[in-house]
């Protein structure tokens, strides 16, 4: 008797935006969890498929290349090539590479969202959308700032980092021009409209059945008690791809082409011939799940928009599988910053270090339950520990004295409520006391039970 083959869980690694080299705040956060666990569900026997690519077009892009004076086209191949370049020395794998700039992937989007559009699925509805009043830009994703509807922070018209939850000019508060600081002034247009709320009783299936941390959890459940809002996929603006058919003169939404290329990815490499919605739509019958790596700011679109554009298309079955998210990382105990030249840049570091080592370290160090703390003294102490064993040898002495707090910190993290795991806490605890450290501390008295 035959034994029927194992459907694919697709692993979708955020593809980064090209305004900026990838640093090792990046590498430590979705990029390499993504491919640790996509290498070890390959070793366990699974099917995986995992996407990676490139994110060109959020205004933010532009933007970068209108303030550096320089040509967004040359800009955006420098750091196509920067960030392709940290990925191949990092040893980050792929089975489809999702590329904006490709002829065939650009006609694959417009073509479904046509085919959306004429099946109704997309309704294209006269709205009131918002421009500057002083410069005139169509006021969507990094060009117009405000607060967070849901938590008050400080947001742009995409979604808010703090809390996760979507933004847009319709939603912020004391809104304003990000690039002039003029005030808005609304304006109609008709744009393709995705009634989110339509989704709804799937969605809550999606979230139901999907092993998803606890801030992403919280960051949903407004949504069990807000409306979803009406999502527009295209915009009458000045970057992204042109929309083609009812969709001329506009541009299609990024987010929304994210959504797309998650549906087209997939499609390609399990049916290449497929050419037409309804085709990738049969290639998905061969998926069973889908795990999203990314940062907690992404909530919205990776718990909400991507599954209602699935289901749109006609992907019915709730295919959310889980989420594996991550907090920051810092450098020196300050945020990166590209503006305050605050940061160790991915191709760069790789290239001067062992890739192994620096996978190794940024895994032990993730910032996966809070912002973890990138120090030079840290890393070379851990490379000198590390290097012997990965030889085949044992290094002197025990875990070196400057890795010892970091081990105490999650261990303590470990023994909180939320994520308990005393696993984890025992082995980091023991790491540190064989440095001398830890003796009089609370997960000691915890873990051993000492008064």
């Amino acid at each position: 008797m035959m034994t029927k083959q194992a459907g694919v869980t697709v692993i979708v690694i955020p593809q980064p935006t090209v305004n900026g080299p990838l640093h090792i705040g990046h590498l430590s956060g979705p990029y390499l969890a993504a491919d640790i666990a996509s290498r070890a569900a390959r070793a366990r026997g699974d099917r995986v498929l995992t996407l990676a690519g490139l994110d060109i077009h959020p205004n933010y892009v532009l933007t970068k290349a209108e303030n550096l004076g320089v040509d967004v086209d040359e800009m955006v191949a420098g750091f196509r090539t920067q960030i392709t370049t940290a990925f191949d020395l990092a040893g980050i794998g792929y089975d489809a590479f999702l590329d904006p700039e490709d002829a065939q992937f650009q006609r694959a989007v417009t073509g479904m969202l046509t085919e959306l559009v004429a099946a109704g699925a997309l309704t294209m509805r006269e709205v009131t959308l918002y421009a500057c009043a002083d410069c005139g830009r169509t006021m969507h994703h990094s060009y117009v700032v405000g607060k967070c509807p849901i938590c008050g922070s400080g947001a742009n018209g995409l979604s808010c980092e703090p809390c996760g939850g979507f933004t847009s000019a319709e939603l912020l508060i004391d809104a304003s021009c990000a690039r002039c600081g003029g005030g808005l002034r609304p304006m109609t247009a008709t744009v393709p409209i995705l009634p989110l709320e339509d989704y709804r009783s799937h969605l809550v299936q999606e979230w139901q059945q999907a092993d998803l941390p606890g801030r992403v959890r919280a960051a949903l459940a407004h949504y069990l008690r807000a409306p979803l809002p009406d999502y527009p996929v295209a915009y009458p603006t000045n970057w992204g791809i042109e929309g083609e058919g009812p969709l001329a003169g506009l541009r299609v939404d990024f987010p929304a082409e994210l959504g797309l290329s998650y549906l087209y990815g997939p499609a390609q490499v399990l049916n290449p011939a497929a050419d037409s919605l309804a085709e990738r739509v049969e290639a998905w019958r061969e998926v069973d799940g889908v795990w999203h790596f990314n940062g907690i700011d992404n909530t919205f679109y990776f718990g909400i928009l991507y599954p209602a554009i699935l289901a749109a298309a006609g992907v019915r079955r709730p295919l959310l599988r889980g989420a594996t998210v991550n907090e920051l990382y810092l450098l020196d105990g300050q945020k990166f910053s590209t503006s305050r030249n605050h940061a160790l840049w991915a191709d760069e570091f790789l290239a001067q270090e062992d890739p192994e080592l620096v996978r190794l370290y940024l895994s032990w160090d993730r910032p996966d339950r809070y912002e973890s703390d990138f120090t030079r003294e840290a890393y070379h102490a851990f490379c000198d520990y590390v290097r012997p064993l990965l030889a085949g040898s044992r290094p002197a002495g025990g875990l070196p004295a400057e890795l010892a707090p970091a081990e105490l910190e999650r261990a303590a993290r470990a023994l909180q409520l939320s994520g308990f795991d005393s696993a984890l806490a025992t082995r980091c605890l023991l790491n540190a006391l064989t440095a001398g450290a830890g003796a009089g501390s609370a997960p000691l008295a915890a873990l051993t039970g000492r008064s």
